[in-house]
């Protein structure tokens, strides 16, 4: 698809860098850093187009049902906030806490309305290049703009740009239920048997009811999985419930409890803890997954030295890792470690640092080899678990403003986060911490 040249236009503050743009800017994902990378784009007024794979929000829509941690002072977008009230749009509580449903259906859905002409949904991107210019060409190269190719349904469209934000996320691209990290043929075998979301039980009652259930993984998307089920086993008693953990104690994966600043998250901890005082919930830890195996009584887990099972069911809540592949012929860059932005790395090793306590970052920090392309939000941290959406949401509007032409106040970083005890969970797109 060809867009059209703008034709310089003032497109923000005149004499600045954006002016000179010759296409719109391009942001690769409608969920909550994506729209809000658009709301300040247009603040500034910079033509822009947004790319979602699905439909507005598509990650959000798969935990629906999970209560957030953080309240919508902290969700909210200040950019996407007032160009909403220009609408007529009330920002509820702040002090609320949302479900994803109220998140998707009461801010970005009504958001992605104040993009219309520039939002284009069900269209995947599947390779990013320059234009007539591969990873190894440099002559030129950042005169030449972007070239972004997509595919929707059956067909394959080409896109133009002059700057890339990828704020395609991380959910979806869930980590193994394996400790060494490799999807072996035996786990992608029993695909019918393993969910690597937070499932609605619910509404899949019947999946787990009365059945053997694992679950593993010691973040908090786990523990929203694992009180899920200890909710359906009252009404289906013979449920049994197998909590599998890489931890040494299970005391390590419960959070900061009364102590952490944000007060959903610390329940969430002392939820779990009260339930595994009267039995509910077996555990086995610290146990490392070795492999998988389909055995006629049902599936075993295979660990260094023992094997545990028999299961009917397997809830795997170890994470989430970055989706690389449509930037094979960019010039980027990620930590060896933690697949972050590099200079993100040592700022959000959750070995030091829970999502609280990440200092403030934007453009400056953000930049890759490739000049004008940008990884935000929770792929900007590979596969640290620190993510919160507040911190994504500064991140774009730094970026926003430095495409602008504001150096100023690209530079300027600021967030008020509030301190939290360890952060691991698995939501993705809208920020494990929230």
């Amino acid at each position: 698809m060809e867009l059209p040249i703008l034709n310089n236009q003032a497109c923000c503050t005149p004499g600045t860098s954006c002016c000179e743009m010759k296409y719109p800017v391009a942001i690769l994902g409608a969920g909550p850093i994506g729209l809000a990378a658009a709301a300040h784009l247009q603040t500034y007024n910079v033509p822009f187009i947004l790319l979602e794979k699905g439909d507005v929000a598509a990650n959000v829509a798969t935990w629906e049902h999970v209560r957030l941690f953080s309240p919508w002072e902290y969700n909210v977008d200040n950019a996407a906030r007032k160009l909403l009230e220009e609408t007529g749009w009330t920002m509820p509580d702040p002090q609320a806490i949302p479900t994803g449903a109220a998140l998707r259906h009461d801010y970005l859905i009504p958001l992605s309305k104040q993009f219309k002409g520039r939002l284009y949904t069900n269209e995947e991107v599947i390779a990013i290049t320059k234009l007539d210019a591969d990873k190894m060409k440099s002559v030129n190269r950042e005169a030449k703009p972007f070239l972004i190719f997509t595919k929707s349904n059956q067909a394959t469209k080409t896109y133009k740009a002059s700057a890339i934000i990828d704020a395609t996320g991380t959910w979806g691209h869930a980590n193994p239920a394996a400790s060494h990290g490799v999807f072996l043929p035996s786990e992608r075998k029993l695909s019918e048997k393993i969910t690597y979301q937070i499932p609605n039980v619910v509404v899949q009652s019947m999946r787990y009811a009365n059945k053997k259930v694992a679950v593993i993984g010691s973040g908090h998307s786990a523990i929203n999985s694992l009180l899920q089920l200890v909710k359906l086993k009252e009404n289906y008693p013979q449920t049994e419930i197998t909590w599998i953990l890489r931890k040494n104690q299970v005391e390590e994966a419960l959070g900061g409890g009364v102590d952490d600043e944000l007060a959903a998250r610390g329940e969430l901890g002392l939820k779990i803890k009260e339930i595994l005082s009267n039995g509910s919930i077996q555990v086995k830890t610290p146990f490392y997954v070795q492999t998988i195996l389909e055995k006629e009584e049902g599936v075993v887990l295979k660990g260094t030295e023992q094997k545990i099972g028999p299961f009917d069911e397997l809830i795997v809540n170890t994470g989430n890792r970055p989706d690389f592949s449509f930037h094979e012929e960019l010039r980027y860059t990620t930590d060896p470690v933690t697949e972050a932005v590099p200079a993100l790395a040592d700022l959000i090793d959750p070995n030091h640092h829970s999502c609280g306590s990440v200092p403030a970052h934007g453009e400056k920090e953000l930049r890759q080899p490739e000049p004008n392309f940008y990884i935000v939000g929770s792929k900007s941290y590979g596969r640290a678990p620190t993510f919160l959406m507040a911190t994504g949401y500064e991140q774009v509007r730094s970026i926003a403003a430095s495409i602008a032409g504001d150096t100023e106040a690209a530079l300027n970083v600021q967030l008020s986060l509030p301190e939290t005890g360890v952060c691991h969970t698995g939501i993705g797109g809208g920020g494990c911490c929230q």
